[in-house]
């Protein structure tokens, strides 16, 4: 394998001008694979509760623990990539997320449970490490393309990490699967160590201050409270729709199980693998069509939920497009952000992905209140409303942002 062509800096440090298509692989499967972790414990809460013997609400914290803990990775430690060598803060992170599968493979009581749940998110914020590296490593007019195929490898580990953990679970018990998961993660950072090259950080600002510069670049960049906030809506409308979906078809007229709401998820596989297409085409034709088409993707699917809320194939054909039109309107905006203001890659993402949580968080609590309420016509409409949301944000002119 030939490394990417790079400068050393006076600090000893590469500056990498380019990279390989092994490398872009490298990268994709570093980011789903670890963005994975966060997903194991959902199918075998089950099987926890049974061991450690805990209720139901107990063992629901384990998930919910997870992703607070990937919050916090993201708004503390993700700036960390624009302070330090990128490549070290990457490999950092991977051997302290081994060590918390491992510790979660050991675990004995629902408190060690709910330690290395935490430690497991904060850990797995790495995979949002990936993706900056990959759009400083990518030259300018491939860069949505190249981040699409890396955001490709996330959204794949998250859609395959639930049926990749049940299976191994059932066939070899639940601790096997986090101990393969460990291995794996520690095989990916011996050759991430090997592949990866070093980056020159962009800033020597003490940690404290560059936490600040999280809000310094909200209040100087409106594209990038635009992008925050359009895909705040967007995320907003995914959650309440998956948040509530399972609910849903369990109920009549469909009366179907949680197997048949699982393979609604494989509709996520449309989105993550025409990732690339979206960065290819924002590439080509600027990312600002493709924000306004994923939008209107999103505010067709749940307008069409609302009009006939028990028609199962336009249910099937409308996930398709409104997952299409989150995941395309993500790949554009990380293209656009990325643009603002290289050293600080790392920072505009945390503030984009931070946005992005927030509205998932949002969309989960006011799809629930909508379910019970208004049943599943009232989470299409508030899915429609998001939609809506967002595509005005996008239409917004610019120097009114």
């Amino acid at each position: 394998m030939t490394p990417p062509a790079s400068s050393t800096t006076a600090d000893g440090l590469v500056l990498p001008r380019g990279l390989d298509n092994m490398l872009v692989v490298l990268l994709a499967c570093a980011a789903g694979l670890t963005c994975a972790a966060l997903y194991y414990n959902q199918p075998i809460l089950g099987l926890l509760a049974s061991e450690l013997g805990a209720s139901p609400a107990a063992i629901g914290r384990i998930p919910t623990l997870t992703q607070i803990g990937y919050t916090i990775g993201i708004l503390l430690l993700a700036p960390l990539g624009d302070r330090y060598d990128r490549r070290r803060v990457i490999l950092v992170k991977l051997v302290v997320l081994a060590a918390g599968l491992f510790a979660m493979a050991m675990t004995q009581s629902l408190l060690q449970l709910c330690a290395a749940s935490l430690a497991i998110g904060i850990a797995a914020s790495v995979a949002q490490d990936c993706v900056p590296a990959a759009a400083t490593l990518a030259p300018e007019a491939k860069r949505g393309k190249i981040v699409g195929h890396v955001m490709m490898g996330l959204l794949l580990g998250i859609l395959l990490s639930r049926v990749v953990s049940g299976t191994v679970a059932a066939a070899f018990g639940w601790r096997s699967m986090f101990i393969a998961a460990a291995l794996t993660v520690l095989g990916l950072a011996v050759i991430m160590q090997r592949r990866l090259p070093a980056f020159a950080p962009t800033t020597r600002e003490p940690y404290l201050r560059l936490l600040g510069s999280l809000v310094t670049l909200w209040q100087r960049h409106p594209a990038l409270r635009r992008a925050a906030l359009a895909q705040l809506c967007l995320s907003a409308a995914f959650s309440a729709f998956w948040s509530t979906l399972a609910v849903m078809l369990l109920q009549p007229p469909f009366g179907f199980g949680s197997a048949i709401a699982g393979a609604f998820g494989l509709a996520g596989a449309v989105g993550a693998l025409a990732a690339p297409l979206a960065g290819h085409f924002a590439d080509r034709r600027g990312p600002e069509p493709v924000t306004r088409a994923g939008a209107v993707l999103v505010i067709a699917s749940f307008a069409a939920f609302a009009a006939a809320p028990h028609n199962l194939g336009l249910l099937i054909a409308g996930t398709l497009l409104f997952d299409l039109g989150v995941q395309a309107a993500l790949i554009a905006h990380q293209s656009i952000i990325y643009g603002l203001e290289p050293a600080a890659r790392s920072r505009l993402n945390a503030v984009l992905i931070g946005g992005m949580f927030v509205g998932m968080s949002a969309g989960s609590a006011i799809g629930s209140l909508a379910l019970a309420h208004a049943g599943w016509r009232g989470v299409a409409l508030v899915g429609l409303i998001c939609g809506v949301a967002a595509l005005i944000t996008r239409l917004w002119p610019a120097r009114h942002a």
